[in-house]
């Protein structure tokens, strides 16, 4: 049985973008298709793929052509500064009632020696 590759509108928009994006870059690097596949080790069929939005195409695929574009950094930028996911660890940490005790490195005077 064929696996399907469902996404949501929004998803099938991000995945949109994301393509055109590296075709654009291609082509502002005026790199051909048949250059670009071969740089990364990939088909022709795997760019125009990627390019179009196919979801089926494997991220690795993707990091493939965004190495030969000297994008594959950017991927380390995903979810980087996420803000919702610290907002949400910072909710769920708990809150102290009362300021813990402070100990002296100096050892206590005796009681009763002046």
């Amino acid at each position: 049985m064929a696996k399907t590759h469902i996404l949501l509108p929004a998803q099938q928009k991000t995945l949109a973008r994301l393509s055109e994006n590296i075709k654009f870059a291609r082509l502002r690097r005026d790199i051909s298709t048949t250059q670009a596949a071969e740089r990364a080790g990939i088909s022709r069929t795997t760019l125009y793929k990627i390019e179009n939005g196919d979801p089926a195409v494997t991220i690795g695929a993707y990091l493939k052509v965004l190495y030969v574009l000297n994008l594959d950094a950017d991927l380390l930028k995903v979810a980087a500064d996420d803000e919702l996911g610290r907002a949400l660890q910072d909710a769920k940490l708990p809150v102290r009632k009362r300021a813990s005790i402070k100990r002296s490195s100096k050892p206590a005077p005796k009681a009763g020696l002046p």
